[in-house]
């Protein structure tokens, strides 16, 4: 068996990415996306017709065309994701909304409910969130709806222990983007899989969850090479790359390390973190501070650019309509 084979007897493998094409390739358990993977596939050709659905549909609602067009548009590549995946797909909530828990409960409760139009039940979907304060209690507020979440830039311990606090069904703590921090704080750049920041946070995260029987699913994610990968086999879930996902099935070497059969003890005490203690140990914490800001700032960015390529193609579609009239 290829190395991807050899991982997906461990973990559940998870595509992240919102290409058709690679999704039907390398045959996932779940998919994922965000605002950056939506706003590539939006210019391809293959996607034309799911933004036409989406115009349309955002053109006859009241309120932001454009962000109700990349609403759409994030269920439409949705709903045909699940023809091709046996599990979930995650669909994000508007990352400018990250600091407002109403509205993003509100914004959460839209997107299923426009994933029920199509007939996809909300069981077959993960809303994604930001790991802040606000998010985690969006998602707890959800979770109670029977609506799941999957709560994302996830960097700290202290988040990780908020959100298996707060009930949520999944987390995606963020290994590549730790690696990143760690190497430009340092200077170096020889970490290896033993010692990589990433690789380590994610197994705190996952030996503190087993050993306290934690419901919620981690899942390993923004991976910057397969030996990070190799080293989390056996994590509940790993999303990866599909450029990630081909090093893997091109390499047909015994899949080496990984978590093991074995919880280890976590030393750290269960207990809960109220908003004040949770904001105090985030804001100690200067990578995950930094890196949850980047997070949110990069996805804002995307959402932004994805809705002017919407917004432009409205204004070029109904330019036609108009000449077509006259």
């Amino acid at each position: 068996m290829n190395k991807l084979e050899q991982l997906k007897q461990r973990s559940q493998v998870v595509a992240d990415t919102g290409d058709i094409e690679a999704i039907r390739r390398y045959v996932p358990q779940d998919a994922t996306t965000n605002p950056s993977l939506l706003f590539k596939a939006a210019q391809l050709p293959q996607y034309r017709e799911h933004i036409a659905e989406a115009l349309a549909w955002a053109g006859r609602q009241s309120g932001n065309r454009a962000q109700l067009a990349a609403m759409k548009l994030a269920v439409s590549i949705g709903g045909e994701i699940l023809q091709l995946v046996p599990g979930v797909v995650s669909t994000e909530v508007d990352a400018r909304l990250s600091f407002d828990t109403r509205a993003s409960i509100d914004y959460a409760r839209r997107l299923i409910g426009l994933y029920e139009q199509i007939g996809v039940a909300r069981e077959r979907v993960l809303i994604k969130l930001a790991s802040t304060w606000e998010g985690i209690a969006a998602a707890a507020v959800l979770e109670r709806e029977g609506i799941r979440c999957n709560l994302t830039l996830l960097f700290s311990f202290c988040q990780a222990v908020v959100c298996a606090e707060a009930g949520v069904t999944l987390i995606s703590p963020f290994v590549g983007r730790i690696l990143d921090w760690h190497k430009a704080a340092s200077g170096r750049d020889d970490f290896t899989a033993d010692d990589d920041p990433g690789v380590l946070s994610v197994r705190s995260i996952y030996h503190y969850y087993k050993s306290r029987d934690y419901p919620t699913v981690v899942m390993g994610a923004s991976f910057r090479n397969t030996d990070e990968i190799e080293a989390l086999a056996g994590c509940d879930r790993l999303t990866i790359s599909p450029q990630l996902l081909q090093e893997l099935e091109e390499d047909s070497s015994p899949l080496a390390g990984g978590l093991g059969s074995e919880v280890a003890s976590e030393a750290r005490p269960a207990r809960a973190l109220g908003e004040e203690e949770f904001r105090y140990q985030l804001n100690a914490d200067a990578m995950a501070t930094e890196k949850l800001a980047e997070g949110i700032r990069n996805f804002i960015k995307d959402q932004e650019r994805l809705e002017a390529l919407l917004q432009e193609q409205m204004a070029g579609s109904m330019e036609r309509d108009v000449a077509t009239d006259s």
